[in-house]
């Protein structure tokens, strides 16, 4: 089976056990929406990708991994999206779940999908059951606090921000989470993978920073200009376009070179080259090029 298919047969499946008779349908519903049809699933892909690198004894338990991460981020992108942080009427482009489904319902998706992420983990620890609390405690550490994706969030609403912690908390954490959990759910040395997941994560969110001034909104699926109308730290703003592409490359490179030695290598690095090409095409690379004065 494919990775894709991995992904989203774990998501329909965890969604499918909790739409049963008696749940309050409108939450269903939200639920739903909020994670289908999904983004690139890059942090799943992520996960997947070094379990395999790491020899993926246990498919069922990487699966849940994966699966889990996806989760927490829908969590955190419907939680995103209140009105009390970015007020986004649209996501991947069609209607944010507040605005499709309303405030409370939102809050209660974002809260609902946390809680099935951990009960995904647990169901499917049956055949490795010492790797269950390592990675519950990976991927809570990527999610909560101190540094995880609450912290990031919070960073927000802090009188002065450091762009590195902001941008390591916000977005890194929870890459740094997934190939973590990924080789833990394969039984190896998650340290030696973190340092792919930090890289990448933090040029994730750079590129979301370059994004959010130059993509075109109908494409990206949500509102752009939403950093600077709403005081948020960016790199696009802090360093400029053209450093902000700089530093993503190098980032990017970065993240490459830290991929340890093994079988899976060469499938990591296509996978991070094509994600990167992605994020931030060359045209745009160019377009800031010739934005600069001579």
């Amino acid at each position: 089976m494919d990775t894709q298919s991995r992904i989203e047969r774990a998501l329909h499946a965890t969604l499918s056990a909790h739409e049963v008779a008696g749940a309050p349908h409108r939450l269903v519903a939200a639920i739903r929406h909020a994670v289908f049809p999904g983004g690139a699933r890059i942090r799943p892909h992520l996960c997947i990708a070094v379990a395999l690198a790491c020899g993926d004894d246990d498919p069922g338990l990487a699966t849940a991994a994966a699966a889990s991460l996806e989760l927490m981020h829908c969590a955190s992108l419907v939680h995103d999206d209140l009105p009390c942080f970015d007020n986004a009427a649209t996501r991947r482009g069609r209607p944010s779940v507040q605005a499709a489904y309303g405030e409370p319902l939102a809050v209660l998706t974002g809260d609902a999908l946390i809680v099935m992420a951990f009960q995904i983990l647990a169901a499917a620890a049956g055949k490795s059951p010492a790797r269950l609390a390592p990675l519950m405690s990976t991927i809570a550490a990527g999610t909560g606090m101190p540094f995880g994706i609450v912290a990031g969030q919070a960073w927000e609403c802090e009188p002065k921000v450091n762009l590195s912690d902001y941008q390591r908390a916000k977005t890194g954490a929870l890459f740094a989470a997934a190939t973590a959990a990924g080789a833990q759910a394969a039984g190896a040395d998650p340290a030696r993978w973190r340092t792919l997941g930090e890289r990448l994560g933090e040029a994730y969110q750079i590129a979301d920073d370059i994004r959010d001034v130059m993509a075109d909104p109908d494409v990206l699926g949500k509102p752009i200009g939403q950093d600077a109308s709403l005081g948020r730290p960016s790199a696009a703003h802090q360093l400029g376009l053209t450093g902000a592409i700089e530093h993503f490359e190098g980032l990017v490179a970065g993240a490459m070179e830290s991929i340890p030695n093994c079988a899976g290598a060469p499938r990591l690095r296509a996978l991070v080259k094509m994600e990167s090409e992605r994020l931030v095409p060359k045209a745009w690379c160019e377009d800031a090029a010739r934005r600069v004065p001579a």
